[in-house]
């Protein structure tokens, strides 16, 4: 087909009648079971005529599952929304009564205890859906194969069916989608309106991409921060497809893209050389005959890179099975204007339509296979020598059990199997199932074959929750297996005091139980020197931070101060101490001027259009399910109408900022100068320092007098290679800093992913955290970068009157998966309105 006739296919879409547009879809399968509805009768109007809310997908679903013996509805999950995660299985009848038995005998091969009759089973296919809700394709064309697949009397569709389990997972970020799907069918018109500036195609801040907290879910599969992929996670290792989809949508003038993906730029791809080569290549043509026969453009390994473990179409390939990314060019509404004509939503529901059938059927015409190379995916698991000797790893953390048990509890997500060595110390061996997936968990990577990431260069979770971790060449003998954590965090129950309670603020609930305390009204000052005491439990040593509560200071009574500690004591799980008396045996007495009072934070942050919705969602998210701090979203277009006053901290993360003309900039301006703090993240950063809010200088790189003559042709992988998709660098932290309180070891880990490079500030005191001399822990940075990088700081706080902003380079929130450095954010609200910065 020339491009003139795809021009004409595009555009005869836009005129078609709706009956008619259904036959477009199924009129190859038919004939259809009458006594099955399809989704035009069910919900009132055709695939593609309207976007389809989420909670009518899964009533369709629920009632497939009720009229027909084919199909059955489980809820895995459900979102922060409270919405629906559902999940439509569909074979034959006799399947379906065997599911269990099947089910088990499945989980057999992986086990090793299958025989060698491969094609005695069902082959189980996973087609996921959606998640990203505003590439909404994807989900339409869930309900068509839903349909299809119980209905379809076909021959070639009951073949399907008969030797499959089929999965369908309509839509993994519900949330998203449906604040995408509102603003579609919102402004949609009766006569559809294709220009591209037509409100339609251009959702408001922060568009439906994300999930509730505005997290790209589609990161999330290794970092299993929210309930939509802990439950997806739940699920996959309770089934272990063979096959998995991942449906997505890319630019309005693309084609259409199926695997195999780029080249992965690790030297050693964890994923055995089957998976990226012969399977890919083996379905591959399955979706180049299906895609030609209905004339569809296309392309492959050009782009989309499966360097990243955490993709729906790259987790599981570390689990034995084929993960498979499809990309469609989007609509993005009804129709729209493109480079060779109208693209419309029914023909980019087709192609993922068509596309989830024809994994189908080579799922089904290669069973064999699928299934043999799961079993020995897990089998050479186990066999294979580690990597540079490595045995097992060991990971240790004294001070710390809450985020110790985070760490411990996403191993366990991903079914990894780890042992207590003794109370601060675990085993994870490699000799085990997830073998691949400690190694992605631990090993570092500082060489690629490639220098251009669709997403980040590192990944190695243990770096990001500063966790200390030695490799064991030897693999020790395991003690007890850990299947649950309720018991790693055990703290000694708060005795009642008249003096005095001192709370650990090395621990990381220690932020949420005091921002706790505060709330219910206690007062609090923290030590900023260390001290040695008796408590009612024997001499103890505590930090920098430690909070103390004098009970005598209170509003309360004693009885009710206790009351109020061993409440915080409980719900967070901190250690809290009480004490008799205020002298030290070493370091500052508890009447000391270095115990200063802590004012509770206030907390307010800038969000709108040209902010980053994924770090200010990071944020939200940290406070609002972690610390339980509400903060108040401020849009910027009401930057004018806020009384500021009401605010004693206020957060600013990456963002380009347009609208603070002027007058808006001298009043935060004026604000930080009457004591407040403003701390900024990345971008925000480097907006601060231009803007001239801070007297704070960025590095820039020096620039040839003549410029060098390249080829065009490389224009994109040149500028590729200076972008900073993210990786991890070493620190050197001013541990006596407020900002540093809580940690113990001055080198900790930090992400960057942005091209923020601030100079040292000249004030001796004012660099919190400086990179170190060889920085770079994990993951691509250029050459240059590095320079630049070199030179510069990664947190530093800046006077401003009475007032101050604390800066960071870097990016402490990633993700939600940065337990490490979030402390240090957390002490920038705690601490931010007590840093007197000293002349030096």
């Amino acid at each position: 087909m020339h491009f003139k006739q795809f021009l004409t296919s595009l555009t005869l879409l836009f005129f078609v009648n709706i009956l008619v547009a259904q036959n477009y879809f199924l009129e190859k399968y038919e004939p259809f079971n009458k006594d099955i509805p399809s989704p035009e009768e069910f919900l009132g109007y055709g695939i593609g005529e309207y976007h389809t809310r989420h909670d009518l997908i899964v009533a369709y679903f629920e009632e497939l599952a009720k009229v027909s013996d084919k199909a059955e509805i489980e809820v895995y999950g459900k979102t922060h929304e409270k919405r629906k995660l559902v999940m439509l299985r569909v074979s034959n009848k006799e399947n379906l009564t065997n599911i269990d038995d099947l089910k088990q005998k499945h989980l057999n091969y992986l086990n090793s205890v299958g025989d060698e009759d491969y094609s005695a089973l069902p082959v189980f296919v996973n087609l996921g859906y959606g998640v990203h809700g505003n590439e909404p394709s994807s989900a339409e064309a869930a309900l068509l194969v839903a349909y299809t697949l119980v209905a379809s009397e076909n021959p070639e569709i009951l073949n399907y069916v008969k030797n499959s389990i089929v999965f369908i997972d309509p839509a993994i970020n519900p949330d998203g989608r449906d604040r995408h799907t509102q603003w579609a069918n919102q402004y949609r018109s009766n006569n559809l309106v294709s220009d591209n500036v037509e409100a339609e195609h251009n959702e408001a801040w922060p568009k439906g991409r994300t999930n509730h907290y505005w997290f790209d879910l589609n990161r999330d599969w290794l970092l299993a921060v929210h309930p939509e992929s802990q439950s997806k996670l739940n699920w996959y290792h309770s089934w272990y497809p063979n096959v998995t989809t991942d449906f997505h949508e890319m630019g309005t003038n693309s084609t259409y893209f199926f695997e195999p993906k780029r080249t992965s730029a690790l030297t050693k791809p964890l994923p055995p050389k089957e998976n990226y080569e012969d399977l890919n290549n083996m379905f591959a043509k399955y979706f180049q005959k299906s895609l030609d026969s209905i004339g569809g453009f296309y392309f492959t390994s050009e782009a989309f890179d499966g360097t990243y473990p955490g993709y729906g179409s790259t987790y599981p390939d570390l689990q034995g099975g084929l993960g498979l990314l499809f990309e469609q060019a989007s609509s993005r509404g009804h129709v729209q204007d493109t480079d060779f004509g109208k693209i419309t939503f029914p023909f980019t529901i087709r192609n993922q339509y068509v596309s989830s059938l024809a994994t189908l059927q080579a799922s089904v015409e290669n069973k064999d296979f699928l299934r043999k190379y799961q079993q020995d995916f897990f089998n050479s698991a186990k066999a294979a020598s580690a990597k540079n000797g490595v045995a097992a790893y060991e990971i240790s953390e004294k001070y710390d059990n809450n985020r110790k048990k985070a760490f411990v509890d996403f191993l366990l997500k991903h079914n990894i199997e780890v042992y207590k060595k003794n109370d601060q110390s675990f085993i994870i061996p490699l000799n085990q199932p997830q073998k691949r997936m400690v190694q992605t968990m631990f090993e570092t990577n500082k060489k690629f074959v490639d220098s251009v990431f669709y997403d980040a260069s590192a990944w190695n979770v243990v770096d990001f929750y500063n966790i200390d971790y030695k490799e064991l060449t030897k693999s020790p003998s395991l003690g007890e297996k850990i299947t649950e954590t309720s018991s790693l965090v055990k703290v000694e129950k708060i005795i009642k005091t008249n003096y005095a309670y001192i709370l650990d603020w090395d621990d990381y609930n220690a932020s949420a139980a005091l921002y706790f305390l505060q709330t219910k009204g206690l007062k609090a000052a923290s030590a900023f020197k260390p001290f040695t005491i008796e408590t009612t439990s024997g001499v103890k040593s505590f930090n920098y931070g430690s909070m103390m509560f004098p009970v005598s200071k209170q509003t309360f009574d004693s009885n009710k101060v206790y009351e109020i500690i061993a409440e915080a004591q409980e719900k967070f799980n901190v250690p809290i101490w009480a004490v008799n008396s205020g002298m030290s045996s070493k370091g500052i007495p508890l009447g000391s001027r270095d115990f200063i009072k802590v004012d509770k934070p206030k907390v307010a942050m800038l969000i709108g259009d040209g902010v980053s919705p994924y770090e200010a969602g990071e944020v939200w998210h940290l406070l609002d399910t972690r610390i339980e701090m509400p903060i108040t979203k401020i849009q910027l277009h009401n930057f004018n109408r806020v009384d500021f006053s009401k605010y004693n901290t206020l957060v600013m993360v990456s963002g380009s900022y347009y609208q603070l003309d002027s007058l808006k900039l001298e009043k935060l301006q004026n604000w930080v100068k009457e004591g407040n703090t403003l701390v900024t993240i990345g971008g925000a950063s480097k907006w601060a320092v231009s803007k001239k809010v801070v007297a704070e200088k960025l590095v820039v790189q020096n620039k040839d007098s003549v410029a060098k003559r390249v080829s065009y042709v490389n224009a994109a992988e040149d500028i590729g290679k200076q972008r900073l998709g993210g990786a991890i660098f070493e620190v050197d932290l001013d541990v006596s800093h407020p900002l540093g309180f809580g940690y113990r070891d001055s080198k900790i880990p930090v992400y960057k992913n942005n091209l923020t490079f601030i100079k040292s500030s000249k004030n001796i005191y004012s660099t919190v955290a400086k990179y170190t001399n060889d920085p770079l822990i994990n993951g691509f940075i250029s050459p240059k970068n590095l320079d630049l990088l070199s030179k510069s700081a990664s947190l530093i706080v800046s006077p401003i009157g009475r007032g101050r902003v604390i800066l960071f380079a870097d990016n402490p929130n990633f993700r939600g998966a940065w337990y490490g450095t979030n402390k240090m954010f957390m002490n920038a609200l705690f601490f931010g309105s007590k840093i007197r910065v000293p002349k030096g």
